[in-house]
């Protein structure tokens, strides 16, 4: 077998691509090629959980699950299989000591995804991966003897019997996710549920969050409805930013995954200030707080709520900002409340795919075996990570899908290859 051929080729080198790589060459005596057009590995994981790598979420299987958006029967075999205490062994094997935070969410204990990347990278090499670096792939080819060509931009073409693409979504795609897998998986017969960018702000219809800019609000509730529907598609207590476009932050990305890909402007953004707080308690505290209080209104609320925020509360209250907290009338009270228990926006589009964690969409999972990754319409074609339509909320999942579906691939081609030399 010369340079230019392999049995298994993989194509992109982030967390499923190295995951499928590893898992190829230490289950077989397979000659694998990993393939990555950057100049260095795991571009995307370092930046992800802010340069601390949110590896994976030390919950239970069932929990995991809960997490998913989409498609989360399609991952019960590939999550059983390689389950995130499965990746916490993987990695601390390796050597790579990790820590579990808030939320059950799993990082190394050094709080640097290089180290993530470098364990990595230290594994494949181990494995006598052939890793090429710089490699940017324009084409594939599936060819009649059941074999596949990759055409490099170069002009060289490699050759292989298995194919895992796993070249991630279109999300940050400074770090190279162009989307370039789903152009090569539709010219190989695929369908795909229309990308979109997940995990991301939003931009809110409201222009008053301009003035807010820059405002971080903890411990409140945002909640999401759609179409007037009473019942939420998502609430939760956490913090959100006001940016001059709208909405940022923990919060406000998860409620991003909601949306999916239906108009942003069917949907209502609802934030309580006050949680905490039932109407009748906050009711009581603005009765203390503006009783016998000769300052405007704006002075009087001013430890209730952040500075900035009060003269947007009262405007949206309809109340004139010059008024004495002394005069407030039960009626203007109970409109205070109102505004501050359900500070309502309307999202008129999501932010793309520069600012977007992940992207949602991608591979019709109908065309992918569930417990191989490979295609049902492609022999020896497989798919893994973030190429796939599956994603999840924010907390180490995401990560986890592409650790598990890399691990079925390259599992799959190792036994694949196994079965025809013995």
């Amino acid at each position: 077998m010369n340079n230019n051929s392999a049995d298994i080729i993989i194509i992109g080198a982030g967390a499923s691509g190295l995951m499928a790589a590893y898992t190829a060459a230490k289950y077989s005596c397979a000659k694998v090629i990993l393939l990555e057009k950057n100049n260095q590995i795991g571009k995307k994981l370092l930046i992800t959980g802010k340069g601390r790598c949110n590896l994976t979420n030390n919950c239970s299987v069932d929990e995991f699950l809960n997490n998913v958006c989409t498609n989360r029967k399609f991952l019960m075999s590939a999550i059983n299989s390689f389950s995130p205490q499965k990746t916490i062994a993987f990695f601390e094997e390796l050597g790579l000591a990790l820590k579990t935070e808030r939320g059950k969410r799993v990082f190394p204990i050094s709080d640097s995804a290089r180290d993530v990347v470098q364990t990595l990278k230290n594994a494949i090499k181990k494995e006598n991966i052939s890793l090429r670096l710089n490699s940017n792939v324009v084409s594939v080819q599936h060819n009649t003897a059941n074999t596949f060509s990759v055409k490099l931009e170069t002009g060289e073409e490699l050759y292989c019997n298995r194919l895992i693409i796993a070249t991630g979504g279109k999300s940050y795609p400074q770090t190279g996710s162009t989307g370039s897998g789903f152009t090569f998986a539709k010219k190989l017969g695929h369908k795909l549920i229309a990308p979109h960018p997940s995990l991301v702000p939003i931009v809110t219809q409201e222009s008053w969050c301009r003035e807010l800019q820059g405002l971080s609000l903890r411990n409140v509730r945002l909640t999401l409805y759609k179409n007037q529907i009473k019942k939420p598609l998502f609430s939760e207590i956490g913090e959100l930013l006001f940016t001059h476009f709208g909405l940022s932050g923990p919060l406000v990305l998860t409620a991003s995954a909601f949306v999916g890909n239906s108009p942003p402007s069917e949907y209502k953004i609802a934030i309580d200030l006050k949680p905490g707080l039932e109407n009748k308690q906050l009711n009581t505290r603005l009765v203390r707080d503006l009783a016998g209080n000769n300052k405007d209104l704006c002075n009087a609320l001013k430890k209730l709520l952040p500075l900035r925020l009060v003269p947007i509360i009262i405007q949206l209250a309809q109340i004139d900002p010059r008024k004495k907290a002394n005069q407030v009338t039960s009626l203007q009270r109970a409109q205070l409340i109102e505004t501050i228990k359900n500070l309502t926006l309307t999202p008129q589009c999501l932010r793309g795919f520069n600012e977007a964690i992940i992207t949602a969409g991608g591979i019709n999972t109908n065309e992918v075996n569930p417990k191989t990754m490979e295609s049902k319409l492609v022999a020896g074609l497989y798919f893994a990570g973030e190429l796939l339509d599956l994603d999840a909320l924010t907390g180490g999942f995401n990560l986890q899908i592409a650790f598990s579906t890399g691990y079925a691939a390259g599992l799959h081609c190792a036994q694949q290859y196994k079965n025809l030399t013995t």
